[in-house]
């Protein structure tokens, strides 16, 4: 198969715009992996995560993105995202982190007074083709992870909505782009839009979130995607803080 040098270029700058928001990121297949922790261990959890586990799967090929944990911790949990270089590779790194010495010995000595973790919920991604050319942000006080459901045919009708609109009208409020995926759905749905937004603070994140839904130039962008039906079916939001050794800040 032939590829043009317009692709290859096309490619190489899609990744330079991603590895410039995440200091030189070079995979292209992510995970995120949300971490429910059993009663009074996710102190335990974070700092087996900080002194091994980060280390180690750094030696098994992963690359360790970001680590969160909510504002609003009603789930006892912790977010973290990883980078693999491509999907076939994800399975065979994960093999050989569970197979580590090191790992199982680090494992064994956390968890002599009780496992650590109840329950893992994961989700699989690859870049949002156009959504990662935005500007380096400066480091941010608070993140919101979306996650987006579109309409049954509609994810494209959306992302192009954000390439041309919604993007640089975030930035207009002050509001950080980071990283754009979309999901890779393993029983062939639909794959749904997820990013990472974020602000200085909260309580500016709020407000300049408000100030974006009433911008008279956003209900124009938004009417006229829409003048064929509605887009989106339903968008998840979770505040989240970075903890201390997480790479993207």
């Amino acid at each position: 198969m032939k590829i043009s040098i317009l692709s290859l270029l096309s490619i190489f700058f899609t990744f330079g715009a991603f590895a410039q928001q995440l200091s030189g990121s070079s995979s292209t297949y992510f995970e995120i992996r949300k971490y429910y922790a059993n009663e009074g261990k996710l102190p335990d959890l974070i700092k087996r995560f900080q002194d091994h586990t980060m280390e180690l799967f750094e030696k098994s090929g992963m690359e360790n993105i970001a680590y969160f944990l909510p504002v609003d911790n009603t789930d006892n949990s912790m977010t973290y995202i990883l980078g693999y270089p491509d999907e076939k590779s994800r399975d065979r790194m994960w093999e050989k982190f569970a197979n580590d010495p090191e790992w199982k010995k680090a494992k064994a000595a956390s968890e002599v007074n009780g496992g650590l973790v109840k329950s893992v919920d994961q989700t699989f991604m690859k870049l949002a083709k156009g959504l990662n050319d935005t500007p380096t942000p400066q480091e941010s006080g608070i993140f919101q992870l979306r996650t987006y459901t579109s309409l049954d045919g509609r994810l494209d009708n959306l992302l192009r909505r954000f390439k041309d609109h919604t993007q640089d009208l975030f930035e207009k409020q002050g509001l950080r782009n980071y990283p754009y995926w979309v999901t890779v759905e393993k029983d062939g749905s639909q794959p749904k839009l997820v990013y990472l937004l974020a602000d200085k603070d909260q309580a500016s994140f709020e407000m300049d979130f408000q100030n974006f839904i009433k911008d008279s130039a956003w209900v124009k962008a938004r009417d006229a995607s829409e003048a064929d039906g509605k887009i989106v079916e339903k968008v998840d939001a979770v505040f989240l803080k970075t903890l201390p050794f997480s790479t993207l800040k």
